[in-house]
């Protein structure tokens, strides 16, 4: 066999449905471009051939696959495929060969779960159609339940004398469920979905929310929403309630960001990406289509511009007139520099 380099590999453990479809699949230790000799091991051990795939192995090629991770010297996936030999659920071994748009359930939980253990980065993975292809399930004190189960096993369980609760009814799960990054706080594990990527110093208080696909880069202060596909630089700060704009609805094909040491007050929003050092007034909406007046260094109108044409323009002071109610931009730079700036390439 021909050593390829492969995107990913993992071995992990699941939930399937009575009909025997993939809910979920937990992932503990996740590779990123493995080591080809480890490939082998695993293409051998399970007779599998060449692609995307994922195997559900015997007792025996579990052993065999633990052996030959041991001779190569991979002591941790050995011991993981030794501890999974003990398992009553079912077994997932998934390899990723390229990065094309997934196929199966296995497949994109190992890819959510590579952005949450920060192996890779948003926008740098294949998640192409993964709506489609997630179930909905019931996140419940007993696990994931496919949702035409879920009326027989509460029946089970109150017979038992038991409260089955059911916490959410979602295609994705949170993801204080199957990985925590070091070096952040979540204050409520609901509000961070499976593939957020949290770098580390960040905190996420109690109103404040990420989607898989987006998050931080670095130390940053999460009380408002970061949306799909959103990324926020270090040091930036999201106030109490605020909101970015995400790629998932309203059409919106532009990749929303926030650059370093930002602050998006409470309750405002941001519909364009921005630069570093910017500041958004509390209250205060942008959408690329909003009407701003540049401000000179004297308060004086230069131009009304798009909110588009500042799009991630660094140093920008975003605020509302309380007089006028017009929304106003200053800069550190002077005005007619930001205004040259913005027609160079006109």
């Amino acid at each position: 066999m021909s050593k390829n380099t492969y995107f990913s590999f993992a071995m992990g453990i699941g939930t399937q449905s009575g009909s025997g479809e993939w809910l979920e699949v937990y992932f503990p230790d996740p590779l990123i471009t493995p080591n080809p000799n480890l490939i082998e091991c695993v293409k051998q051990s399970l007779n599998m051939n060449n692609g995307n795939q994922t195997v559900s192995p015997t007792l025996p090629q579990l052993d065999q696959l633990a052996n030959a991770l041991t001779n190569i010297g991979m002591a941790d996936q050995a011991a993981l495929a030794k501890q999974l030999r003990d398992s009553k659920q079912p077994l997932a071994i998934t390899l990723i060969e390229t990065d094309t748009a997934p196929q199966t359930v296995p497949e994109i939980y190992l890819k959510l779960q590579l952005l949450s253990h920060r192996l890779v980065q948003p926008h740098q993975v294949d998640l192409t159609g993964i709506f489609g292809k997630l179930p909905n399930v019931a996140w419940t004190s007993a696990g994931a339940i496919a949702i035409d189960e879920l009326p027989q096993r509460q029946l089970e369980a109150r017979l038992r004398g038991e409260l089955l609760e059911v916490m959410a009814v979602d295609k994705f799960p949170k993801m204080a469920n199957y990985v925590i990054p070091t070096g952040v706080r979540i204050a409520d594990s609901d509000r961070v979905r499976l593939g957020a990527y949290l770098g580390e110093g960040t905190t996420v208080m109690h109103e404040g929310f990420i989607n898989f696909n987006a998050g931080t880069y670095g130390s940053s202060m999460v009380e408002g929403r970061i949306s799909a596909g959103v990324m926020v630089g270090n040091g930036s700060d999201l106030g109490g309630g605020c909101s970015t704009m995400g790629t998932l609805s309203g059409g919106n094909s532009v990749i929303i960001s926030v650059g370093e040491e930002c602050l998006i007050g409470a309750n405002a929003g941001i519909g364009i990406p921005l630069g570093d050092r910017c500041t958004v007034e509390a209250g205060l909406y942008i959408t690329a289509g909003s009407k701003v007046a540049l401000l000179d260094e004297h308060n004086q109108l230069v131009e009304i511009v798009k909110a588009r044409d500042l799009a991630g323009k660094s140093d920008l002071l975003l605020r509302r007139n309380s007089e006028n109610g017009r929304v106003e931009c200053k800069t550190n730079k002077s005005a007619i520099v930001l205004n040259q700036e913005l027609h160079a390439n006109n």
